[in-house]
C-alpha cells in the first residue's frame, strides 16, 4: 500500500500516513494523493484501524502544490490534478474514523488545506501556516475556502487568503484552528499518544459524531435533531454502548471494540 511518495504503517490500531517528498517539502504528487485515497479506503474497511495520523517527512508538513512545476501543465492537466486532490479531501471527510494532522515546519497552500480537512490538528509550537495561493495569482484549492471561514469567519479568512502571509501555530491555536500545540521534538510522540487514546474509544460513535458535525453546517436544526434521534436509536444497540453502560455501573474503565 505504501509508495515512494507516501509511507503507510499500521501499529496498535493506528494508521500513520507520512507524506514523503522531503526534497520538495512534501509538495503533492499524483502518487502521493492517490496513495492517500487508497490508504483511507483501506482504513475505512479495516475494523482493526481505529485512528489515523498524517505526518510530513523532513523539514515540513507540506508545501502543497509543486511550485517548481507550475506553468508547465495545460488546463486539462490542472483540472485533473485538482479533481484528484478533491477526491482525497472528500475521502478524509467520509472516513468514519478520527484523522489527525501532525504539522511541523510549514503547511502552505493546499498543504494547509489538507490539514484543515482532517478532524484535528496538532502543531509544533514553531510551525507556520500560509495560504500562499495569491502570491502566484491563484485561488485556493483543496477545500480551504470551505473549511477556514467556518472556523474563523469570512473576514479573517479573506485576510489570510488575500495576503498569503505566514500565520503562526500559536495564533491559529488561539483562533481554534489548531487543537494542540506541542514542542517540535515531541510532536510525533504526542500525536501518536492522542491517536492511541482515540483508538481505544467508541469507534462507531466517533464516526457518527463526525458525520453529524460536518452535516450541521448545511442542515437545518430540525434535520439535525431528526438525524440525532435516528442515529441514537441505532447507537443504543451497539456493543460499545452496552460496554460503556456496564463499565459505568461497575466503576471501571470501558473496553471499547468499535462495534
Amino acid at each position: 500500500m505504501s509508495n515512494q511518495d507516501l509511507l503507510v504503517d499500521v501499529s496498535n490500531r493506528v494508521m500513520t500516513l507520512t507524506l514523503n517528498r522531503p526534497e520538495s517539502l512534501n509538495a503533492f504528487s499524483a502518487d502521493m494523493i492517490n496513495g492517500l485515497v487508497d490508504a483511507l479506503e483501506n482504513a475505512q474497511k479495516n475494523p482493526e484501524i481505529r485512528a489515523i495520523v498524517m505526518f510530513g517527512a523532513g523539514r515540513s508538513f507540506s508545501a502543497g502544490g509543486d511550485v517548481k512545476n507550475m506553468g508547465k501543465a495545460n488546463p486539462q492537466q490542472v483540472y485533473e490534478h485538482i479533481n484528484r486532490l478533491n477526491k482525497c479531501i472528500l475521502k478524509i471527510r467520509e472516513t468514519e474514523k478520527p484523522i489527525i494532522a501532525a504539522v511541523h515546519g510549514f503547511a502552505a497552500g493546499a498543504g494547509f488545506n489538507l490539514a484543515l480537512a482532517c478532524d484535528l490538528i496538532i502543531a509544533a509550537e514553531d510551525s507556520k501556516f500560509a495560504l500562499s495561493f495569491s502570491q502566484v495569482g491563484l485561488i485556493s484549492d483543496g477545500g480551504g475556502s470551505y473549511f477556514l471561514p467556518r472556523i474563523i469567519g469570512p473576514h479573517l479568512a479573506k485576510q489570510f487568503f488575500f495576503t498569503g502571509e505566514p500565520v503562526s501555530a500559536e495564533r491559529l491555536y488561539q483562533l481554534g484552528v489548531v487543537n494542540r500545540l506541542v514542542p517540535a521534538e515531541d510532536l510525533k510522540e504526542e500525536a501518536l499518544m492522542f491517536a492511541s487514546k482515540l483508538a481505544c474509544g467508541p469507534g462507531k460513535a466517533y464516526g457518527m459524531m463526525k458525520k453529524l458535525i460536518d452535516h450541521s453546517f448545511t442542515a437545518t436544526l430540525d434535520e439535525i435533531l431528526e438525524q440525532e434521534a435516528i442515529t441514537q436509536t441505532l447507537m443504543v444497540t451497539t456493543e460499545d454502548h452496552v460496554e460503556g453502560v456496564s463499565a459505568f455501573k461497575e466503576k471501571r474503565k470501558p473496553s471499547f471494540t468499535g462495534r
